[in-house]
């Protein structure tokens, strides 16, 4: 397992994410992407602590990822059921898990600051802080994929689902963009990935 985990998280990180593994019972499985989401933890019907991840993602966000899903095990298993999915039991528990990670043996100095600064109130996705998502961004292996926030004004994307938009405009911190087929204005996190369309702004 430990083998396994080397080709997907920084190598000091290894062996304290095993001894999670080990000590919280999970049964982890590295699946090819969903585009939905990073990862998932559920109770399996046997009772066995079942957590997915994606295999694609880089090597800083794989460890986030596993360690978010384990924070959620260790919150129920502490707090009980009832508690919310990202409420605060599970904000301490990933706060407290994560930490020990936050070193520049494990992550790169440029972002430790910027986990520092998510892991005062950590949010239900990295996504959603703008500056760490973008930083680590960089550690993916190339991709055709850019955001709305760097792409020219007037331009045409595609987006996961298929439908396609203009950009049009910037409100306050989000990108005003005309969705064509239905003539409807949606607003865009600045870091929404999407598909530049060739030859149309």
């Amino acid at each position: 397992m430990s083998d396994t985990l080397a080709k997907y998280i920084p190598e000091h990180a290894v062996k304290p994410v095993f001894d999670l593994i080990v000590a919280n019972q999970v049964h982890l499985k590295i699946v090819n992407e969903r585009q939905t989401r990073h990862g998932d933890y559920r109770r399996g019907p046997s009772g066995k602590h079942e957590i997915t991840v994606n295999a694609s993602l880089n090597k800083y966000r794989f460890l986030i990822t596993l360690i978010h899903e384990i924070s959620h095990l260790v919150a129920f298993e502490k707090f009980g059921r009832n508690i919310k999915p990202h409420g605060n039991e599970w904000k301490y528990s990933f706060q407290r898990l994560m930490v020990p990670f936050i070193r520049p043996e494990i992550f790169p100095s440029h972002l430790l600051p910027l986990l520092a600064r998510h892991f005062k109130n950590p949010s239900a996705s990295s996504d959603t802080d703008t500056t760490l998502s973008l930083a680590l961004k960089q550690y993916d292996k190339e991709s055709d994929k850019n955001y709305v926030f760097e792409i020219p004004y007037g331009s045409v994307f595609r987006i996961k689902n298929g439908k396609i938009f203009k950009k049009i405009a910037v409100r306050t911190k989000r990108f005003e963009c005309l969705e064509i087929s239905s003539g409807k204005t949606y607003l865009f996190n600045p870091n929404a990935e999407v598909e530049l369309l060739p030859g149309n702004h």
